[in-house]
């Protein structure tokens, strides 16, 4: 892609970092590392047909952390700027380093070591620059809500509907000698459609996201998906307490792993305050459920060459069997747990949950068939979630389920259990995959849960 979008080129943004380290360096620094970035976007939204807002961003940004002190008894220090300019770059590095001389040392604190950085950073395409108008992008958006009005007289309100176009590039470096960068980006349409009047009203959403604006789903069709969720909600009853097993729809699935993450990452295993604390090589979920991270997938939102310490990323089984095989570690929690770090300083790269009872035609519909009698959860409210003792209790909603077959939407409960068994209890993943962020999956069944209603 070209560097014409940005107002630097990725050779300006490189010799900007490689001044600053020498900054560091003459100041006095032991290691130094930079991360120089610039974007654009455009972001509009309309309600009822109306423009509510139109905004145009240009930003960039320069962040150094600077190193005093041997390996094991480092002192460190942060700074950033949004000004480029020599003398500016110059005062940041200082305030990094003054910063530094006045913090306590740190046994774990400093750069990656030299064999665990990447060099040599593949193309993975995750650039796709949408250049569209504010008046491009808020005829999408009227389209979008459009055809969620034209559904069923019953949608009678919204809260908007938007689309988003972003585009960046960075560039990080240290002192030793590693230096990446790419340009990236991310464009998003959204609507949110409430059904219903007065007491008996439902709101829903759906979007598309995507690196290319070329794969994103039509407006039309966001727009009538998202009417026809709204209009499913509608005279929505509460249920009585009871035991049952629960089906979570794809998107919400998608969070359940996000909460494995959490609690096998080396911030929350330091801590101590994981769940699954020396759970490495242990059995945490059902056996045939297995979870990869693939960061090299080809343009995918997930992907990454190196994570935001200069790390080589690499694909691995993060689950096998329901076996964990990996933490999510970076330099600094590998070091706390003395272990090597997985690059996953800035989070998790394209992790797909699967199982292998899954088969093709285990679509939707063939999963309520599983769920058989139970709960089929659409939506959560509130952060429920105790990582130290695994506790699990939320809000939600969705529809109550029989022989396989909708019956009528349910509200006001709430589903309780504990992580751990959760993640045991896992009878099934659909083939209804959904990706959301950096994670896919397709809808989740749980054998059981407590759900509690009147």
């Amino acid at each position: 892609m070209s560097d014409s979008v940005f107002t630097h080129s990725q050779a300006q943004l490189q010799q900007l970092a490689q001044d600053v380290l020498r900054y560091a360096r003459e100041k006095g620094a032991s290691n130094a590392a930079v991360e120089i970035s610039e974007g654009s976007g455009l972001s509009v939204g309309v309600r009822k047909g109306s423009v509510e807002t139109i905004e145009q961003n240009k930003d960039k940004g320069m962040g150094v952390t600077v190193y005093l002190g041997e390996e094991g008894h480092t002192r460190r220090g942060n700074a950033s700027t949004s000004d480029f300019s020599a003398k500016a770059l110059q005062d940041t590095v200082e305030a990094a380093y003054n910063i530094a001389r006045f913090t306590a040392e740190d046994d774990c604190a400093g750069l990656p070591d030299v064999d665990t950085l990447e060099m040599n950073p593949r193309d993975l395409q995750l650039c796709s620059p949408w250049l569209i108008s504010a008046e491009e992008a808020v005829e999408l958006a009227k389209r979008c809500e459009a055809a969620a009005f034209a559904v069923d007289k019953r949608i009678t309100n919204s809260e908007g509907a938007g689309v988003y176009a972003q585009q960046s590039h960075f560039v990080s470096a240290n002192s030793r000698g590693f230096m990446g960068g790419y340009p990236f980006s991310r464009h998003t349409i959204s609507v949110a459609p409430i059904a219903g009047k007065g007491g008996n009203m439902q709101r829903d959403d759906w979007y598309s996201s995507m690196r290319d604006p070329k794969q994103l789903a039509k407006p039309e069709a966001i727009g009538r998906y998202a009417a026809e969720r709204a209009l499913a909600r509608l005279n929505a009853r509460q249920l009585d307490t009871c035991k049952c097993a629960v089906l979570f729809e794809a998107p919400l699935a998608a969070g359940l792993l996000g909460a494995f993450v959490q609690a096998v990452s080396g911030g929350a295993l330091y801590r101590k305050s994981s769940f699954l604390l020396d759970s490495l090589g242990q059995q945490a979920f059902a056996p045939h459920i297995q979870i990869v991270e693939d960061p090299h997938v080809i343009g995918a939102v997930g992907s990454a060459p190196f994570d935001e310490e200069g790390v080589k990323t690499q694909r691995r089984d993060v689950v096998k069997d329901g076996v964990v095989q990996g933490y999510f570690l970076s330099t600094y929690s590998a070091r706390k747990l003395g272990m090597k770090t997985t690059g996953n300083s800035g989070g998790s790269h394209n992790l797909s949950m699967t199982s292998s009872l899954t088969k093709a035609g285990d679509n939707f519909k063939a999963m309520l068939k599983k769920l058989d009698t139970g709960l089929l959860v659409t939506e959560l409210m509130g952060q429920g979630t105790n990582y130290v003792t695994g506790d699990y209790s939320r809000g939600a909603s969705g529809y109550w389920v029989e022989k396989g077959i909708i019956q009528y939407p349910v509200e006001e409960i709430t589903i309780a259990g504990n992580m751990k068994d959760m993640l045991a209890q896992i009878v099934a993943i659909g083939a209804d995959t959904l990706i959301r962020g950096t994670k896919q999956t397709g809808s989740v069944l749980i054998e059981s849960m407590t759900v509690a209603g009147n």
